[in-house]
């Protein structure tokens, strides 16, 4: 395990490779709102501890997290001003050709249970830095501003001061920085095994599966979905439940999606009779009533959601929002699936969204799961 302390120009290459603000927007304007939005999270979790001390839970681990992302577009923004992060900490304070998080904050981080009066009066300081750093850049090119660099060393040395007295270590919120963006843009996809790996045959997902789904009309024109294997109609009829019809009928496209790229899915796992039995607490766990109970509400979630977005048509990998992803795993909190990266979230949601535009569109279809290749096809299904 590599414990060698982060530099600066080290951590913003890093930051670098995740940057979707290039060639966004006018200059570094949208990094900088991006700056300006961080820093007003920042306020605004201190302003939540504030009012309900008791109950807002996480305090610490959201100050750390709004830190590194206040940390990222500071980098962002040296970057496309073609400055390094190192250039913002001072010689005298990073004291060497190569500073490291550790020079520039050499003490050790405390517990941050409430918030000081300091860390308040300098997080308004802060806003108040950000905030002539964008009305520099209201006033003209900001790239190519001589007040620049001071502009940003004076952020970069009020977030330092902030962290001081929040009790946390930039180099700790840098790391996490990291590793969030990581989770969300790798440089290399790749899955995690999958969860039935050491379980018997007859206890696993099967590795290739191919669902028909199509539509057919009862008495009174009611609606339903129905669903083929092998020959064989499975699971029930599905109506959409709702008092205005808006085709949820056909959403257990995002169940086979979700069993195909996350090799997760409870409701899969009950329809074809695959719970892993073999032990207990698996099977009640991870496959039982209440797993599928989660699933469901994931489902019911992403789809509404989806729907007012035209169910992300035309949205690819990279697109989908970062706070959307965050949501929809915390529903799965405490079930195997939240191994799964957010990036394979995004693919199996948007695998299942698809699926399901192509089956309301054709009132039916063939999906194909491929849980080797972690991925879900949908095609026309023969007449």
């Amino acid at each position: 395990m590599d414990t060698a302390p982060l530099s600066l120009n080290g951590y913003q290459a890093g930051a670098v490779r995740t940057d979707r603000t290039r060639g966004k927007g006018t200059g570094l304007d949208l990094a900088v709102l991006g700056l300006f939005g961080e820093t007003g999270s920042l306020l605004s979790e201190t302003k939540k501890k504030q009012r309900d001390a008791r109950s807002y839970l996480g305090y610490e681990a959201s100050v750390v997290e709004e830190m590194g992302d206040a940390l990222w577009y500071l980098a962002v923004i040296a970057d496309h001003a073609g400055l390094r992060l190192g250039d913002l900490a001072g010689r005298d304070l990073a004291g060497g050709p190569e500073p490291t998080f550790a020079d520039v904050q050499p003490q050790r981080a405390l517990p941050l249970h409430v918030p000081t009066v300091a860390f308040e009066h300098t997080l308004l300081q802060l806003a108040g830095a950000v905030g002539r750093l964008a009305a520099l850049g209201a006033r003209g090119d900001l790239a190519g501003s001589p007040d620049l660099l001071e502009r940003l060393s004076a952020v970069f040395g009020l977030l330092v001061a902030a962290a001081n007295e929040a009790g946390v270590t930039l180099e700790q919120a840098a790391m996490r920085n990291l590793a969030k963006a990581e989770d969300r843009w790798p440089a290399t996809r790749v899955a995690p095994p999958l969860f039935d790996e050491a379980f018997p045959d007859e206890e696993r997902l099967p590795r290739a599966l191919t669902i028909d789904i199509f539509e057919r009309t009862g008495g009174n024109d009611r609606r339903y979905v129905v669903q083929r294997c092998n020959g064989i109609f499975i699971g029930d009829r599905l109506t959409d439940n709702i008092m205005k019809p808006d085709d949820y009928r056909f959403h257990d496209a995002f169940h086979y999606a979700y069993a195909a790229v996350l090799g997760w899915s409870p409701v899969t796992r009950a329809l074809f009779r695959l719970k892993r039995k073999s032990e207990a607490r698996v099977d009640e766990g991870q496959d039982g009533a209440r797993a599928i109970l989660i699933e469901e509400g994931v489902a019911t979630f992403v789809f509404g959601e989806a729907k007012q977005l035209g169910f992300f048509e035309g949205q690819r990998p990279g697109d989908l929002g970062f706070a959307f992803l965050k949501s929809v795993r915390q529903f799965v909190r405490g079930y195997e699936v939240e191994a799964c990266p957010l990036w394979l979230w995004e693919e199996a949601i948007l695998a299942g969204n698809e699926a399901f535009r192509f089956l309301r569109e054709k009132r039916r279809g063939r999906l194909r799961l491929d849980l080797v290749g972690r991925k879900m096809l949908v095609e026309d299904l023969p007449t």
